[in-house]
């Protein structure tokens, strides 16, 4: 069977809520304490995938974890009635939804050993975080247990932090090719913290057994990531032999597009200008925080939030981009709201794995058939309005934790409760 490139989307939880708990993520801190709507964002995840599903590419979704994490609370010397507000915030959170942290994924056709490695993200900048791993790896290790087309590496231990996908990137002539492998560290961000360690990459790179001359360390600009694009992909994304990139998303972009050229001279990169789109731009409206995909009838879309139209300039200059007949033909605009209001587009809700699908657990893979199931049980089970002051109640997370329980029943997926 031939590698395809599948999207796994995580499903929004039912403890979705806006507690600003993301230093450096804008879109958090300007909402925190506002009225989330856990069903609202689940179901637009879901119409988000049955939109890729229309566009004829494979799908498959990561599932919400059980919040809060009492097992993390106890670690702590807590439990979710002693806890102080802050604390529960953070067992509460529902960012596993950000699918893009979940792993670094590198396709069979670039490691040493024939096989996809993926290495879960320790996530350990941020609190709220940092125990998502463990149950993620546990996810990872049942999708693609094949041990003969997969292989699950722990994190990297600390203090090394390491982001997953979302400073991750894959360019290639063709998905059945060998690929260049892109990570882009930070080391500041005025105020704000560079969240992907150098050696957190360099390590992921050895444990997936890379060729080093087909490895690319690339430095984060600062000022990207202290106008708030905390991951590069809020301000760069990737797609076989295409680089959609903000002029100023790294520390030395003529260096990278030159270093680049050299090692797959096919490149094509779209860079928007700062005298076009501002960072401050860039980051509101998250056009770079798209899904850019080669569509089963040739050419690639922009899988893009609706937000990118309400920001000045913005739509205006992805319509002559459009116009200019480059390698972008298509935009798609979703509507991801809920999930940008914490700060996460469409690119932060998947993580991108090249493989034989018929080597994946298929209770992770999803058609349109099983995403209405999906929809039905989250219409039903899922709490329509959330504050973080609810958080504290029985009241709410009893429920919470029997939404949870009954979408995994659905899948089958027991073994995860």
């Amino acid at each position: 069977m031939p590698l395809v490139e599948i999207n796994f989307d995580g499903i929004v939880g039912p403890t979705h809520n806006y507690a600003g708990l993301s230093l450096g993520n804008l879109a958090s801190a300007r909402n925190a304490g506002a009225v989330a709507h856990p069903r609202a964002a689940a179901l637009q995840g879901i119409e988000k995938m049955r939109s890729n599903l229309a566009l004829g590419l494979a799908q498959g979704i990561l599932l919400p974890h059980r919040r809060p994490n009492e097992t993390w609370l106890a670690r702590l010397g807590a439990t979710v009635e002693s806890a102080d507000p802050t604390l529960l915030a953070n067992a509460c959170s529902a960012s596993p939804m950000w699918a893009a942290n979940a792993a670094t994924v590198s396709p069979a056709p670039d490691t040493g050993d024939g096989r996809c490695h993926l290495t879960v993200a320790n996530l350990a900048t941020m609190p709220h975080r940092s125990h998502e791993w463990p149950e993620t790896l546990a996810q990872l290790r049942l999708a693609f247990a094949d041990s003969r087309h997969f292989a699950v590496h722990d994190p990297v231990p600390p203090p090394f932090g390491d982001e997953g996908a979302a400073n991750h990137m894959r360019l290639t002539a063709s998905h059945g090719a060998p690929g260049i492998e892109v990570f882009v560290y930070g080391k500041a961000g005025g105020a704000f913290p560079a969240r992907q360690h150098a050696q957190a990459s360099a390590a992921v790179a050895r444990l997936h057994r890379l060729d080093p001359a087909r490895v690319m360390l690339v430095q984060q600009s600062e000022e990207a990531i202290a106008a708030g694009a905390f991951h590069n992909d809020v301000v760069a994304v990737a797609n076989e032999g295409v680089l959609f990139t903000h002029e100023q998303a790294f520390a030395d972009s003529q260096g990278f597009y030159a270093d680049l050229r050299a090692k797959l001279p096919e490149v094509q990169i779209v860079e928007v200008p700062a005298s076009r789109i501002s960072l401050e731009a860039a980051i509101r409206s998250y056009l770079f925080n798209a899904q850019l995909v080669t569509l089963p009838e040739g050419g690639m879309a922009l899988v893009l939030p609706t937000d990118a139209k309400e920001v000045p300039g913005v739509w205006g200059w992805l319509e002559e981009m459009i116009a200019g007949n480059g390698p972008i033909r298509r935009l798609v605009p979703v509507d991801v709201r809920q999930s940008m209001a914490n700060g996460g587009g469409p690119a932060c809700l998947r993580l991108r794995v090249v493989a034989d699908s018929a080597t994946i657990d298929p209770r992770f893979l999803v058609d349109a058939e099983k995403l209405d199931r999906v929809a039905a049980v989250i219409a039903a089970e899922w709490p329509e309005d959330v504050t973080p002051a609810d958080l504290a109640s029985s009241l709410f997370r009893t429920p919470a934790l029997a939404a949870r329980k009954a979408l995994l029943q659905l899948l089958a997926l027991q073994e995860l409760i």
